[in-house]
């Protein structure tokens, strides 16, 4: 991997990123039917939407926004206000142009309703396409990139196939001096000594075992564990043994830092995300949507994602492609079209670990080179932003 380049997309803030799409970004829910609108006028490829449904400002939502406007795969994006929300528009459009990206902000109270402000933004839009064409590329290899992982839709399979089929994964990464990311630290119960162990010092030790410690109790308070009732039609019996195939997941390297939600790390390596809110329970329940921990993941600077399922997921993303990794050989066959790899050939005995690893980071290559993955060509861009309450990482959490 190490002599392996492609062209990525050089950023004016010294970001490299493998995708060049322009966001429409909805600031309010009242204002998502407009930016879907401007949005269905173009390619998918090129013109994807996110958004924060809530009118009740949060600084969880503003942190991870903020991040998702400047992620490295972004070239530009169109704010798109009602007009009476709560949301800075102008704080946002403002870090937005200081990273040299196009911006601008449509106000659908201003414009004078629907259809005058779909016109307008279609135009900006337009414009703001051909200026991206112009974006000058650069040089990418291996250590450039941010890998995330996520398991969703999990069986008896996911922890002997496809999650240590990425865990080994990411011990190779992390030598060829990539930040790799893992996350769901309501599916580490159980494991807090072995995370701890891993920790790069004790006080970071410390804090990831808080971190499970904190789940742990935010769950019994929701009761509601991340826990659903596929994980056990596909053979899985209680969150301790769920939490076995999370873990592998992560491999064996060293675990440099524990991120929160919209922190970026600058320095390679392995790191926990803690998606759990922190503080008194609030806001619904935590770690029940993919989506949104897809969302958290692309927030901390994730090029591209790589998903194990066991039972079979469909979903992407509108920023960092999402290669599908399906650990079941029988869903494989039955989900072939939203599958990128099938590491169920390890159960079948078709390969070994290293060897599904092997297919894994051909993925990544290609992937990071331009080529679609399965979500990406079935126009898949499903993108959830909660509200949630954090605390700044503390100094022993980042190297």
């Amino acid at each position: 991997m190490k002599d392996i380049e492609w062209k990525g997309y050089a950023r004016k803030d010294g970001s490299k990123g493998i995708r060049n799409v322009l966001l429409v970004v909805y600031l309010v829910e009242c204002a998502h039917h407009v930016s879907s609108e401007i949005a269905s006028g173009f390619n998918k490829n090129e013109v994807q939407v996110i958004g924060f449904g809530g009118c009740y400002p949060n600084s969880h939502a503003d942190k991870v926004m903020r991040r998702l406007c400047t992620h490295p795969n972004v070239g530009g994006a169109l704010l798109v206000s009602l007009g009476c929300e709560s949301f800075n528009r102008f704080k946002l459009a403002k870090t937005i142009e200081e990273t040299g990206r196009p911006v601008s902000t449509l106000v659908i109270q201003e414009e004078g309703g629907t259809s005058k402000a779909i016109a307008r933004g279609t135009e900006w839009v337009r414009s703001a396409l051909h200026q991206l064409q112009n974006t000058p590329s650069v040089k990418m290899g291996v250590k450039d990139l941010v890998i995330g992982t996520i398991c969703g839709g999990s069986d008896a399979t996911s922890g002997i196939s496809g999650n240590p089929a990425v865990g080994l994964t990411f011990d190779r990464l992390v030598e060829e001096k990539a930040i790799t990311i893992f996350e769901e630290t309501g599916e580490m119960i159980g494991f807090e000594d072995h995370i701890a162990s891993r920790a790069k010092t004790k006080a970071l030790g410390n804090e990831l075992r808080k971190s499970i410690q904190k789940a742990a109790r935010y769950y019994t308070i929701m009761g509601h564990a991340s826990f659903a009732p596929g994980n056990a039609d596909g053979g899985l019996s209680t969150i301790e043994e769920k939490s076995l195939g999370a873990y592998s997941k992560g491999g064996k390297s060293e675990i440099a830092g524990l991120l929160k939600p919209g922190d970026i790390p600058t320095q390679p390596g392995l790191y926990l995300l803690d998606v759990v809110p922190d503080g008194e329970p609030r806001f619904g329940f935590p770690n029940i949507n993919d989506n949104a921990e897809i969302s958290e993941l692309m927030a901390c600077g994730s090029h591209i994602i790589l998903f194990v399922t066991g039972r079979g997921s469909v979903v992407g993303s509108p920023i960092a492609p999402v290669i599908k990794i399906c650990s079941n050989p029988d869903t494989y066959e039955r989900m072939e079209e939203d599958m990128d790899i099938n590491a169920g050939k390890v159960i079948s005995g078709e390969l070994n670990l290293k060897e599904s690893s092997n297919e894994i980071i051909s993925a990544i290559l290609s992937t990071a080179a331009g080529n679609k993955t399965a979500s990406e060509a079935l126009g898949h861009q499903e993108f959830v932003l909660l509200y949630k309450s954090f605390q700044p990482a503390g100094p022993s959490c980042l190297p």
